[in-house]
């Protein structure tokens, strides 16, 4: 079957899901607006974008990460390329195939999409997924080849490690499916892995995220299960009402897990966490269940944004939802990272293939989550939002919002850069790209320095 003939079967690659093949370098002229001239730096986005033409789902589709580069008003270039993992040099073939040595029982974790995040760390900057090792990547998007802090790093890692913008550690877990299956990790703001713990769960469940604060790490022991028999969807979790769901808390700097049961859920992403009078709060995007039958069961409910308090004095639990509203891919500065925050930024969530279009939500939790918004045109949709501060920021919310947008109708994407003061406002900035970018996952900005 051709790519074509594929979109029109399986929804993950139709509309702007389908893939692209061609590997692009272009200047960047075509600008509406003005760029703001302190944005001095790359854009990044990483998604899945199978080599063939097909993936058995969304998730499993070969890494490609779309860069943009900004300098004193200027877009400087774009550029797309594929990390260059085992899987992109064996095009079509199995995953376990290739990862899993039958003979020794061992698997390979340089076996990896590498399709889902970017984060940049002691001068590195590093393509992740959490079922293998982070791939090194340059600036401009040329492979280095798998990092794993100079051999210390013996499982995958998660695609959502956390920065601490205090002390400049590299906070981060790794899932096994063999036990042990959960390692808690610590790297040195210089890059040396200064920390590994092993917690004990009793199997392996799909832990996407996770949260930090000043003083601890909580981690999310949900409901779904690892179950190869539910891979006729292409991946092997389902849902288990049999299993519970609860938030494990634990000192950043090692020590015993303490357990909170919470309703049973499914959380793909965390927004931030904070610690304040003995109770952890931590807000994130929760749906009701997941893959309850295989992989393609998408009933479950959509995402909406959620709000746990634990209570570290007395083991209680309160939750509550915060909104109503559809959304996924929550951020907020990275210099907020485990610190008490004001604001919080979404992006509205479909299932559709080519939704009306999207919205950007940003909420203010020091007035009850009160939520501003940003419309994007009918037929224009958009991915995660990232936030960059400005320089000699005073104000919270005193930068930017960056996001890749899709306009349907004539299938073209571009960067789009909004005041984060002022949602309602039109965009600063839309800056062209050549190219159309699929729907993928999540963004990264690295500043020139």
């Amino acid at each position: 079957m051709t790519t074509a003939d594929n979109a029109a079967v399986v929804p993950h690659l139709a509309g702007n899901n389908a893939p692209v093949t061609e590997e692009v370098t272009a200047d960047l002229t075509a600008v509406i607006g003005a760029i703001p001239e302190e944005l001095n730096g790359i854009y990044f986005r990483n998604g899945p974008n199978p080599r063939t033409g097909w993936s058995p789902h969304y998730f499993a589709g070969d890494g490609m990460v779309h860069a943009v580069a900004l300098d004193g008003g200027r877009a400087r270039w774009y550029r797309n390329r594929y990390v260059r993992t085992p899987l992109y040099a064996h095009p079509g073939q199995s995953r376990f195939a290739l990862a899993f040595d039958q003979a020794t029982g061992q698997v390979d974790y340089r076996v990896t999409t590498a399709n889902t995040h970017l984060v940049a760390h002691a001068g590195r900057l590093l393509a992740l997924e959490e079922g293998g090792f982070p791939y090194e990547i340059t600036a401009e998007l040329d492979t280095v080849g798998p990092f794993t802090f100079d051999g210390a790093l013996h499982t995958p890692m998660t695609a959502h490690p956390k920065t601490c913008p205090r002390t400049g550690e590299l906070l981060f877990f790794g899932v096994r499916l063999r036990p042990p299956h959960l390692t808690y990790y610590r790297a040195a703001p210089t890059g040396q892995l200064i920390h590994a713990q092993v917690i004990p769960i009793p199997r392996v469940t799909m832990m996407h995220d996770f949260a930090i604060t000043e003083t601890y790490a909580v981690f999310m022991d949900l409901p779904v299960v690892f179950d190869p028999a539910a891979a006729t969807g292409g991946l092997p979790w389902r849902w288990d009402d049999g299993h519970g769901a609860r938030f494990g808390v634990m000192r950043r700097d090692g020590g015993p897990v303490r357990w909170f049961d919470i309703d049973p859920c499914y959380v793909w992403h965390t927004m931030n966490a904070f610690e304040a009078d003995g109770v952890i709060t931590v807000i994130g995007t929760r749906v009701p269940t997941l893959w309850r039958d295989g992989s393609d069961d998408v009933g479950g409910g959509l995402p909406r944004l959620h709000q746990w308090r634990l209570n570290l004095l007395t083991g209680a639990v309160a939750e509550q939802p915060l909104d109503d509203a559809f959304v996924e891919y929550p951020r907020v500065a990275d210099n907020e990272i485990g610190q008490r925050y004001r604001f919080g930024y979404v992006t509205s969530f479909s299932l559709a293939t080519e939704p009306e279009h999207s919205r950007i939500y940003k909420y203010d939790f020091r007035h009850g989550a009160a939520r501003q918004t940003h419309r994007l045109p009918t037929g224009h949709t958009c991915g995660e939002t990232l936030f960059v501060p400005r320089h000699e920021s005073s104000r919270d919310d005193e930068g930017y919002l960056m996001t890749l947008a899709h306009n349907h109708a004539d299938r073209t994407s571009y960067l789009m850069i909004l005041d984060a003061a002022d949602l309602t406002a039109q965009p600063l900035a839309r800056i062209h790209l050549p190219v159309r970018i699929p729907t993928g996952f999540h963004g990264y900005w690295l500043p020139n320095h």
